[in-house]
């Protein structure tokens, strides 16, 4: 049974589940677009305004984190956007007219695999955003979330007036260390879990999801951030997950042992960076349900997206003072 499709050679082509899982477990593919942005000069990608535009989802966790960066950096006069529907059917992401999308401002394309065919008229593999585009070569510079964002934090200082280093050389080994886990039993490990095509990876998944939150409570009951009192990259990271979790990822994907409201400082951990106005603007709930609930058939046959649950993010919070 096929689980969607793949672009070969510029073709379409269904994918065995087997490609994507071992055993009933979710295996999550690189993103193979791996191209940056120096500001040293190194390399064809210099900073430049007006030179860059990133391909989004509203409702994507990896997108989120981008946007996130863009915001808190200020970029948005410098990098523009588009963003998709966020409804994703077999050939992955398209241009709605919904609440919340924008057209391909730059080529009017109707679906971003066009984007990607026009960077690599061969490109093979997966449709995914977020995409970094360079408008002066027309190509892609990079869909990978996690280094985009290192590009974001840094290498468009000179473009910018704030200077805030989320990565700072003293934490970046902290920082490192807590991405880690994060992105394999946070981040993935929701999916790895909502996607299990067995029992056993479920359960498996499942526990270290959830031996993980366990694990993020703790350090949140000592400290306000992950890796202290500053707001880390470990945080930017983490959040896009924390504030999807209850409304999908608690019923849609099965993490149902506690919701994120049960764990009381990820709960206020979560509001407190909610509330950051810059990050709160980002978020937008009705996106996300909208794709998780309407583009997994294979997990809600029905497509029905359900009204709840009520989340108040901007419920007061405790996390202004540690012991």
């Amino acid at each position: 049974m096929a689980v969607g499709q793949i672009l070969i050679d510029g073709n379409w082509q269904d994918v065995d589940e087997d490609l994507k899982k071992t055993r009933g477990r979710f295996l999550r593919m690189d993103s193979l677009f791996r191209h940056w942005i120096r500001a040293d000069g190194s390399s064809p990608f210099t900073p430049e305004s007006g030179r860059y535009h990133l391909y989004v989802s509203l409702a994507c966790p990896w997108a989120h984190r981008t946007l996130i960066y863009r915001a808190l950096k200020k970029l948005q006069e410098v990098i523009s956007v588009s963003v998709v529907d966020p409804f994703m059917g077999e050939r992955s992401w398209h241009f709605g007219d919904c609440e919340g999308c924008t057209p391909d401002h730059l080529y009017q394309a109707k679906n971003l695999y066009e984007i990607y065919l026009k960077s690599d008229a061969q490109y093979s593999g997966y449709v995914t955003v977020p995409v970094l585009w360079d408008k002066h070569t027309q190509q892609i510079v990079n869909n990978e979330s996690s280094e985009i964002i290192r590009m974001l934090n840094t290498e468009f200082n000179t473009l910018t007036a704030v200077q805030t280093d989320f990565y700072p050389p003293h934490l970046r080994d902290t920082i490192d260390t807590i991405n880690s886990r994060v992105y394999n039993d946070v981040n993935n490990g929701v999916y790895k879990t909502g996607f299990a095509r067995t029992q056993e990876a479920y359960e498996e998944a499942f526990d270290v999801l959830f031996s993980a939150l366990d694990w993020l409570e703790e350090i949140l009951s000592r400290q306000r951030y992950l890796c202290g009192e500053q707001l880390s990259e470990a945080d930017i990271r983490l959040f896009p997950t924390l504030v999807r979790f209850d409304a999908v990822y608690v019923g849609h994907f099965k993490c149902n042992r506690k919701r994120l409201v049960d764990y009381p400082n990820l709960w206020n951990y979560t509001r407190d960076i909610y509330q950051i106005p810059e990050i709160g603007d980002t978020v937008n709930l009705q996106h996300i349900k909208e794709h998780y609930y309407r583009s997994h058939a294979q997990i809600n046959p029905s497509l029905i997206v359900p009204k709840g649950p009520d989340i108040d993010f901007d419920a007061p919070h405790e996390r202004n003072t540690f012991a």
